[in-house]
């Protein structure tokens, strides 16, 4: 299993940037394709960004797609989100999960962290 935190949200205006990190615990993190994903209130979780444990794949939504950068350091078991140009529509609770390529999570990676909330305001 994986336990994961996910920290560095917060209130930003529109324009503005924010870095998101990932703490993942296990032996197999650097097996895992991960990715972040996102949740509004009264909406359904979306794929954002995914990246292999290389980091030499990525793929992003089509939404922040020229916007946002997914990263990895799988030596510190860690996976980063820098999110530029944020707009109001980004606001919404983020997540980071073991998934595929597809931006799909897998269904046995264990329990969603917390999250961490940005907001962005216009």
């Amino acid at each position: 299993q994986v336990q994961l935190v996910e920290s560095g949200g917060g209130l930003v205006q529109a324009g503005g940037s924010l870095t998101l990190s990932c703490a993942a615990s296990g032996r197999t993190f650097s097996n895992y394709v991960m990715g972040w994903f996102r949740q509004a209130p009264g909406k359904e979780r979306e794929f954002v960004a995914a990246t292999t444990w290389s980091g030499s794949m990525t793929r992003y939504a089509d939404s922040v797609r020229g916007r946002f950068t997914i990263s990895r350091d799988n030596a510190k078991n860690m996976v980063y989100l820098r999110l530029n140009s944020l707009k109001p529509g980004d606001t919404a609770s983020y997540y980071c999960a073991p998934c595929d390529l597809r931006g799909n999570p897998l269904p046995d990676f264990g329990s969603w962290g917390r999250g961490t909330q940005v907001t962005v305001s216009s």
